[in-house]
């Protein structure tokens, strides 16, 4: 079948490749729709490593993806053909401690599309597990359903982040996840998200969310926004979306004193904090690792119309343009959220 292939660090091509297409008893087999490009996607092709993940062997990009279901294994009875459905990409060992435990996110045995030595989805069929593969409501679309893997992160941060209703959040890093992850707090019960950044344009499409206020973090007085809105006090709960070194570094500024701050971002590599600012204000802090048990909630969310992640997509490219899409998101256009790709 056809496939896109990172052959190399900035080498990738559409190829014909071979994949064991045997459907077990818990498996769904499943024709590929539509793909999002990750950030790591993009990583993953400009350098060919993402820390500890070396790229030594030609891999299959994509791992936020939909489709529509060809044929199941005996057991699995909650999808049957002609289903569409999105597919969770990390799938854990069952039996581990983790996985038991609930956190099968943390799994040290984890195998997550693209990332190596595991193939992603950017193929024309796959096989997935049945428990890791959920049914779209009939009014979210195929694109909506790439888009609940970004989507599950923000999820996952808003709900380790404890909202409470009326609280008011800052997310600091309007990437893709920043958006997404402000967009989660509003849904979470943040009457009111500020979301900050060096580029108008990103900002500009957080912006068009009622509930979300985008400040410029250079030419815009974040401090000013936050107090109006919180009465001086801060922002109750604070998302890092960014990974950046001087952002993790103050992240107890703009908190208000008991607030809760997740680390979402990832800095490349170990990045200082003011401890003592945030032990003045007694700031709890929660990290994440993508997540756990948030599809379903984040497929309800999309089909009650609570979530909406159609702006969020600058531009959708055949399959054929996989190239062409992959130069786009590595340029880093500043307008650009989520570049889409869609199988013919």
């Amino acid at each position: 079948m056809k496939a896109l292939v990172l052959e190399k660090a900035g080498k990738i091509a559409i190829e014909d490749r071979e994949f064991d297409e045997t459907t077990g008893d818990n498996d769904v087999l499943i024709k590929i729709h539509s793909v999002g490009i990750c950030g790591s996607d993009v990583h993953y092709y400009q350098h060919g490593r993402i820390g500890p993940f070396v790229v030594e062997a030609p891999m299959v990009l994509g791992h936020e993806a939909s489709g529509v279901v060809l044929a199941t294994g005996k057991n699995v009875t909650h999808v049957k053909p002609g289903d569409r459905v999105c597919m969770e990409p990390g799938i854990p060992d069952l039996n581990s401690a983790q996985s038991r435990a609930g956190i099968y996110n943390l799994d040290p045995a984890v195998r997550f599309w693209a990332t190596p030595p595991v193939d992603g989805c950017l193929r024309e069929t796959v096989v997935h597990p049945g428990a890791f593969t959920f049914k779209l409501p009939d009014n979210v679309s195929f694109a909506e359903g790439a888009m609940v893997e970004p989507l599950a992160i923000g999820m996952h941060a808003a709900t380790k982040a404890g909202i409470k209703p009326g609280d008011i959040g800052l997310v600091i890093g309007a990437g893709p996840i920043g958006v997404v992850t402000a967009l989660a707090a509003l849904a979470g019960g943040c009457s009111d998200v500020i979301i900050c950044d060096l580029f108008d344009e990103k900002l500009a499409v957080a912006a068009n969310y009622e509930g979300l206020h985008a400040v410029n973090i250079k030419s815009g007085d974040l401090a000013s926004k936050v107090a109006a809105l919180t009465s001086g006090n801060g922002a109750d709960v604070v998302f890092e979306c960014s990974g950046a070194k001087p952002a993790i570094a103050t992240l107890a500024q703009h908190a208000a004193p008991g607030a809760t701050a997740v680390l979402v971002g990832m800095p490349i590599d170990a990045a200082p904090m003011d401890i003592v600012a945030a032990q003045a204000k007694e700031i709890t802090f929660k990290t994440i690792f993508r997540y756990a048990n948030m599809y379903p909630r984040t497929l309800r969310l999309l089909s009650s119309g609570k979530l909406r992640v159609q702006p969020l997509i600058s531009q959708t490219y055949k399959f054929s343009e996989s190239v062409a899409a992959f130069e786009r998101a590595a340029a880093g256009n500043a307008s650009d959220i989520k570049i889409m790709l869609e199988m013919e």
